[in-house]
């Protein structure tokens, strides 16, 4: 006998985990992201929403941040210590080691902060003064001087027009002929204005070529001579680092050579380009680091911070939400509540945050104490599961916690993803950094003399001998990379005396 299937309702228990990335959790993954900069744009713009924060900074109480991360961190030589240190996992930074890769896309900056930094060319830079000191475009720059080179109204529309054809490397983007054309001037007059305006400032722009460009920079400082003439004219040759055939046809010996082309590299071939770029943005660091003072037992430790300039100190305004409480409606106490606890969540994840990023850099620089001490051929491969592992966290936080982050270390600025380095395969088990690996074959290949020119394979055969197990083609990819020419270019380039 066959029964038909039922379809009525029923009720079920079921038990099951989720996560759910509340607006508070997705902020403090945000957070940990940030750079120091980008952090700071959001607590100023938390600061507009939030009567009850303030911030502080040396000294004066003004309207921006806080954090504790200002405390110094020790970096002791073994995990055990760093575990005694106090910096290993709490509750207050556990909170943010989610693995949300599947609900968050770590690769956005949300809420419109992102890339955030600082303009200038120095230290003494000073961000308002430059408010009011932008240099003026290049067109602008060129019309200026045009205009007080030439009186009559024809050569002024002349050389307007040839301003207009500019491109941003400051050459014509037209040929002399199709602009005089559409003018409906004569070329030598058209060409009479062009030689004036290629010695405007900066020297070379309106030019047609490369070779002219460095040709009328030459000339103004009295140094077109034939030979030199004869190298702009076979830039070419130079390119393909022909240099026996440039010797030849230059008519000078490998000295004077040398000291020719080391005078083209001193000159500008897009004159153009540097008034319409943007001012290069300075690295600033989100943490410091310095050598600690000695121990007595002659060891020297590490001492890390969070940068203080770029996150300054965000207080909560007690006193002013309890004068307020005593004598507001239960509307006002309502929104004073919500304002209370916006303000210590944001405290508390603002430590949790400079915690973390210490606790991660403090195992970072711990693993790579050889480089800091003795230099990039000492740099260890590492990996961001190795920092995981040994500081308690997801590798998807320690991810966030490098990205977009830099550290100031005795041996300069670095993005704390520089120390990430993949590994080799050495003698007897032992592991090379490519950074390491890197640098070897730049000072191998440097060594090198004009009798001697070594091949990848060469170069393959001498880490080979030094312990270190690497092809021919990984030789040719790191040459690559560092900018370094094949061992055929090489020769060419490397004239016997």
């Amino acid at each position: 006998m066959a029964f038909a299937p039922s379809y009525a309702p029923r009720l079920d228990l079921r038990q099951s985990q989720s996560l759910v990335m509340t607006p508070q959790l997705r902020q403090a993954i945000q957070l940990l992201q940030f750079s120091n900069l980008e952090a700071s744009a959001f607590i100023e713009d938390e600061l507009l929403k939030n009567p009850l924060l303030e911030c502080e900074s040396g000294g004066e109480t003004v309207t921006a941040i806080e954090t504790r991360a200002e405390a110094l961190a020790i970096i002791p030589d073994d995990p055990a210590s760093i575990a005694a240190a106090g910096m290993m996992p709490d509750s207050a930074t556990t909170s943010l080691d989610l693995d949300t890769s599947n609900v968050y896309d770590a690769g956005t900056n949300a809420d419109g902060y992102g890339s955030a930094g600082l303009s200038g060319e120095g230290e003494d830079w000073n961000p308002l003064e430059a408010l009011g000191a932008e240099r003026p475009c290049l067109r602008e720059h060129l019309e200026q001087q045009a205009r007080l080179a030439f009186a009559g109204r024809e050569d002024l529309t002349i050389a307007r027009a040839m301003i207009v054809a500019l491109d941003p490397a400051g050459r014509l983007g037209d040929a002399p002929e199709m602009l005089a054309s559409a003018l409906g001037v004569e070329l030598p007059r058209f060409e009479a204005v062009r030689a004036i305006m290629m010695r405007f400032d900066p020297v070379g722009v309106f030019a047609t070529s490369l070779a002219e460009c460095l040709a009328v920079q030459l000339a103004e400082q009295n140094r077109l001579d034939p030979a030199m003439q004869a190298l702009l004219d076979n830039l070419e040759l130079l390119a393909r680092r022909e240099m026996r055939a440039l010797l030849d046809i230059c008519g000078v010996d490998s000295a004077d050579l040398t000291d020719m082309i080391a005078e083209l590299k001193r000159l500008d071939p897009k004159p153009g380009a540097k008034f319409d770029s943007e001012p290069l943005r300075p690295l600033i660091p989100d943490v410091l680091m310095r050598p600690a003072p000695a121990t007595e037992n002659g060891g020297a430790d590490w001492l890390l911070e969070i940068n203080p300039e770029t996150m300054p100190r965000l207080l909560i305004r007690r006193g002013f939400h309890a004068k307020l409480v005593a004598s507001a409606n239960k509307e006002t106490k309502s929104f004073l509540s919500e304002q209370l606890q916006g303000a210590n969540w944001l405290v508390k994840a603002l430590e949790a945050r400079a915690q973390t990023i210490l606790r991660v850099s403090a195992e970072i620089v711990r693993r790579q104490d050889g480089f800091f001490r003795h230099g990039i051929s000492h740099l260890r491969p590492l990996t961001l599961r190795d920092i995981a592992a040994e500081v308690e966290l997801h590798e998807s936080t320690v991810s966030r916690v490098t990205s977009n982050k830099s550290i100031a270390t005795p041996r300069g600025i670095f993005e704390l993803k520089f120390f990430f380095t993949t590994a080799l395969a050495g003698a007897n088990g032992e592991t090379h950094s490519a950074g390491t690996v890197r640098h070897r074959v730049a000072q191998i290949i440097g060594a090198e003399n004009s009798k001697n020119i070594l091949s990848d394979d060469a170069v393959a055969a001498i880490l080979q001998k030094e312990g270190i197990d690497i092809a021919r083609r990984t030789v040719a990819k790191y040459r690559e990379a560092l900018c370094i020419p094949g061992s055929a270019q090489r020769r060419r380039e490397k004239i016997p005396a």
